[in-house]
């Protein structure tokens, strides 16, 4: 039984709405006992997208999936529901992230030494705990040093499909990633 594009798109709203993380192509085509190539499901996605703007939310691509989230200029308002303050990042977590993004993979004495000072193991925890980081490797030199790299958690959290979204690095400040610091 085939589906008409409108009941199509019905479905993908409410699998999308009801997701609690976000859902790729491959985990959308699930929701059909039919076939339904990625380049039909990529544009009923895209209509869906374009219907629901001017919202309060938005359906959002980014690097796991498709997601729907709250448009930026409406979160001061939904934060007041949830008075907790989001945690707040030290400038050696946030200059950490920003080198592993821009330079990845790259290990801790590589981070060392574009800092210029030591990397307390807690910055590296709070990124990892984050999920923001990862180990993807080690280095082929004596000791084996752990690679470090962004993860897809990142950029959904940045909501970006790419690293390559990120600004140039001559542009970057100290609210790179829009993240309290």
């Amino acid at each position: 039984m085939t589906l008409k594009p409108e009941e199509i798109k019905l479905v993908l709203e409410a699998a999308l709405l009801a997701g609690q993380e976000p859902l790729s192509l491959h985990a959308l085509k699930k929701l059909f006992d039919f076939e339904l190539s990625s380049d039909i499901l990529r544009k009923l996605l895209e209509e869906l997208r374009r219907e629901w703007s001017g919202r309060g939310v938005e359906l959002a691509d980014v690097a796991s999936g498709w997601r729907f989230q709250v448009r930026a200029e409406y979160q001061k308002y939904l934060d007041r529901l949830n008075p907790e303050k989001p945690p707040r990042y030290s400038r050696a977590v946030m200059e950490t992230l920003a080198i592993i993004a821009y330079k990845q993979p790259v290990t801790r004495g590589d981070i060392e030494d574009i800092r210029g000072v030591t990397v307390n193991s807690q910055v590296l925890k709070t990124l990892e705990g984050r999920g923001w980081i990862d180990t993807v490797g080690h280095r082929d030199v004596p000791g084996r040093p752990a690679l470090f790299a962004t993860t897809r958690q990142l950029l959904d959290d940045l909501g970006l499909r790419s690293l390559e979204e990120l600004p140039p690095l001559e542009q970057a400040d100290a609210s790179l990633f829009g993240l309290p610091q």
